[in-house]
């Protein structure tokens, strides 16, 4: 009888500021889109788990929210919380900075892992904007009295420059035990929630600066009709002047965010996607927690 090899399985928490590429980070891991992602900071406000299984290892990663030290309103607050909470329940921390970069919020990150008790990997991202490689090795030895890390990568999400090397420091510190998930799962995510998120993307995507941090988006109906899913959304704003935006001129606008995100909702579910777009004002929205808990905020 061949006996079967040893599994190993764990939750890995990837953490830093806001616009650090953690999401673009988890999709490369996983190679598949499950975070969006959008060059303005802030783009990820849930805790998103994505699952990636290979062979006897299962690595669970958690992508959570950017910490950040300003706090004004309710979802400010959900988001750091979603953070924070996050690496007291995780078997490895994968610290993720923007290459030389190191400010007050990465500083604040680390107070946070000073209670983790899982290692915690300290990733340089983004090094192929790195125009001068002589400073690398400068800026890791003086990190090296800012936390006992347990180990320092050097890495680029985007090219996928030691990804690998990051990947098999995760699994050699997952404990032993079965896995938690099927080999196939890839998030532990709805259909309906991924939707909303991809339609949020669109939105930071093609208003840019244009549009503020309020904006989020409430599916309010998603049906299967044979081989057609059929959505209703909400794009919630404060303002009348952000529903402006959205909509742009003769509706030109929502109507290529529609498209878009149609688009890749059709790739996420393999069906075809009839999907409808209402943008609606409510004052302040951000800082109401009945409005975020229907909006998902609550976890």
């Amino acid at each position: 009888m061949t006996q079967s090899l040893p599994e190993f399985c764990g939750l890995v928490a990837l953490v830093g500021r806001p616009n650090v590429g953690k999401s673009t980070l988890l999709n490369i891991l996983l190679g598949q889109k499950i975070s969006i992602t959008s060059r303005k900071p802030q783009t990820t406000r849930h805790r998103i788990i994505g699952i990636d299984t290979r062979d006897q290892y299962q690595a669970i990663f958690v992508d959570t929210p950017g910490i950040h030290q300003t706090q004004t309103n309710a979802m400010n607050r959900y988001m750091n919380r979603a953070a924070t909470s996050t690496i007291a329940d995780v078997d490895v921390t994968v610290f993720v900075v923007d290459r030389l970069s190191w400010d007050e919020e990465d500083e604040l990150v680390v107070q946070g892992l000073m209670a983790a008790k899982s290692p915690v990997i300290l990733v340089l991202n983004k090094i192929d904007r790195l125009t001068d490689k002589s400073r690398l090795l400068p800026h890791i030895q003086s990190l090296a009295s800012v936390f006992d890390w347990a180990e320092v990568l050097p890495l680029s999400a985007k090219t996928g420059y030691q990804l690998d090397q990051l990947r098999e420091a995760i699994y050699q510190r997952l404990p032993e035990q079965s896995h938690l998930y099927d080999a196939d799962q890839i998030t532990d995510r709805s259909e309906r929630f991924m939707a909303a998120e991809l339609i949020r993307e669109k939105l930071m995507r093609q208003c840019g600066d244009e549009l503020p941090y309020q904006v989020a988006v409430e599916i309010e109906s998603f049906n299967h009709q044979g081989h057609v899913i059929h959505i209703n959304a909400l794009i919630w704003v404060e303002r009348e002047g952000q529903k402006k935006i959205i909509i742009g001129r003769a509706g030109e606008q929502i109507k290529k965010i529609g498209t878009d995100a149609r688009k890749d909702i059709e790739t996420m579910t393999e069906k075809k996607v009839m999907l409808k777009l209402w943008v609606k004002v409510k004052s302040s929205w951000s800082d109401d927690e009945r409005m975020l808990k229907s909006l998902g905020f609550d976890e």
